[in-house]
């Protein structure tokens, strides 16, 4: 799933970037700091835990001062759980992987040195947990897509007229998250753990930003 993700995204930037008739294109590398987010579950919760990630966008300017993107983020962390029956103590669950697959546009406010900006994004976000902790979980842990959707702000500070500097913070948004599937110990009595609700995720991140054309 993660390697089909994958070429879908190039995809989308392959076309996004040269069959459009766009005079301007960016690529902005960015790396930050995610925070987690907890799902409540009555009394207790599963916890993505806070990380740092990376992110690449690709933009094309669709008119002046609106970009259109594709934006990958990946952020590699942990997934702990606290449950009375289970794990009455915050405990590791399991490494997880997540990848944000978006597309969306961003708003410059104005076309100067100093660029505010706003943006939004719909997308995929892909959990692929794994090593799970086997004092917990009888058996591993299955990969999960969601719906998705996120607001970006900040500003871009151009350097030359080709290089910048992004500072943004971002909110994201994956739908309907929750839902593993836990057990206690090998071959031990085994039960579901299954919650679903909208979490936000918030962070913040710098990068530079290379801009192509007129």
């Amino acid at each position: 799933m993660k390697k089909v993700s994958a070429v879908l995204f190039f995809v989308f930037l392959a076309l996004g970037a040269f069959t459009s008739n766009a005079q301007v294109f960016e690529l902005t590398p960015t790396y930050g700091y995610q925070f987690g987010s907890k799902l409540n579950y009555g009394s207790n919760y599963l916890k993505v835990n806070d990380s740092g990630f990376f992110g690449l966008t690709a933009g094309f300017e669709a008119r002046r001062d609106y970009m259109i993107e594709v934006t990958y983020y990946n952020m590699g962390t942990d997934l702990l759980i606290r449950d009375r029956i289970l794990s009455p103590n915050e405990s590791k669950l399991a490494d997880l992987n997540v990848d944000w697959f978006m597309v969306g546009g961003t708003r410059y406010f104005t076309n100067g040195n100093i660029k505010p900006f706003i943006g939004g994004q719909l997308g995929l976000s892909i959990y692929s947990p794994k090593n799970e902790n086997r004092d917990i979980v009888n058996r591993s842990l299955d990969s999960a897509t969601y719906f998705s959707f996120g607001f970006k702000g900040g500003v871009v500070i151009m350097l030359t007229e080709s290089i910048g500097l992004n500072f943004q913070g971002n909110l994201l948004f994956p739908v309907e998250w929750g839902g593993v599937y836990v057990g206690i110990g090998t071959g031990g009595p085994s039960t579901g753990v299954s919650a679903g609700s909208t979490i936000i995720m918030g962070g913040f991140s710098g990068g530079l930003v290379f801009r192509f054309g007129a």
